[in-house]
């Protein structure tokens, strides 16, 4: 398996496998953003968006792939504020469905964790639904849980849920 930081180009070049993921994990019940059902152009569109992100530095997204088959991904949202450029966000940790169980997750966060310290972030935070299979990999790859906001993000299904908030120093 191969997991590689994407650059504006890589991002194009993988859009539909990372469309394809994100449909996958809006049908499991993943609670990133988006309502269920999640139309694949939607989820194409959404991507491609983020093309603009990556090549002004804005976020970094990992992909992984194996056989042509994207079965993961990871991104860091970088601020621009010059008081949090110490700081990123951990954002889209998904692993498809038939990729499950094979430590592909904790791959990508510590794939995210290093390349982040590399770059000088010294904190990282996220925000995931709380009692989701992510939360129980945050907290058992040492993540500090700040807090639970209720109802927070609406799930897929369109149900209100609250989300737990994770920090980790690096």
């Amino acid at each position: 398996m191969i997991v590689a930081r994407l650059d504006e180009a890589g991002l194009f070049e993988h859009v539909e496998g990372l469309a394809d993921l994100l449909v996958d994990a809006v049908a499991d019940g993943a609670s990133v953003g988006f309502l269920s059902p999640l139309d694949r152009t939607a989820a194409t569109a959404w991507w491609k968006a983020r093309a603009a992100e990556v090549g002004e530095g804005r976020a970094a997204v990992w992909v992984a792939h194996e056989d042509g088959r994207t079965l993961g991904t990871v991104g860091l949202a970088l601020p621009d504020k010059p008081n949090s450029r110490h700081r990123a966000e951990l954002v889209k940790l998904m692993v498809h469905r038939d990729a499950r169980g094979r430590g592909l997750g904790r791959r990508l966060l510590v794939t995210a964790q290093e390349a982040a310290a590399e770059a000088g972030v010294t904190l990282l935070h996220l925000d995931t639904e709380t009692g989701s299979l992510a939360e129980r990999l945050y907290g058992s790859a040492g993540w500090t849980r700040a807090g639970v906001i209720p109802d927070y993000a609406a799930s897929p299904d369109g149900v209100l849920r609250p989300t737990t908030v994770y920090y980790r120093h690096l």
